[in-house]
């Protein structure tokens, strides 16, 4: 299949970021995206393969022509399906800046005891598993 170079080129995604109760922020004219799952990070361009990935608490950056928008999320899924990324998590905070969201995280983590670090890691186990399922269906 041929591909018109400049459509390719100025191709965008539309990201949505998912609280439980509301759409915290809806990101056009986005180019890039990096987030994080574990251990690494990972990039998504507009034109790369649909997927889902589950999220670990950490930063989620969008490049768009007019700059970069940064998010601390604690620990969620991405799906991305076309030109549309959805990212879902329990807590998210956005910020100005890299720095400011590092900091926030390392709060964050600091402050959950070990109980409820058992049951986000279940939680997130589940969320892999389920992402995985999903994938292995609509491949």
């Amino acid at each position: 299949m041929e591909h018109d170079s400049d459509s390719f080129k100025s191709a965008t995604m539309t990201v949505e970021i998912l609280l439980l109760q509301r759409v915290h922020a809806t990101i056009t004219g986005v180019h890039w995206i990096v987030a994080e799952n574990g251990d690494s990070n990972f990039d998504l361009l507009p034109h790369s393969a649909d997927c889902g990935a589950a999220l670990a608490p950490g930063i989620l950056a969008c490049v768009t022509d007019a700059g970069e928008s940064w998010f601390a999320l604690d620990h969620g899924t991405l799906v991305k399906t076309g030109l549309r990324v959805r990212v879902s998590a329990r807590a998210i905070q956005a910020g100005p800046d890299l720095a400011s969201l590092h900091t926030a995280v390392a709060g964050q983590h600091l402050s959950i005891d070990v109980c409820e670090h058992a049951v986000l890691c279940a939680t997130g186990q589940l969320e892999a598993g389920f992402v995985h399922a999903f994938g292995t269906q609509h491949a």
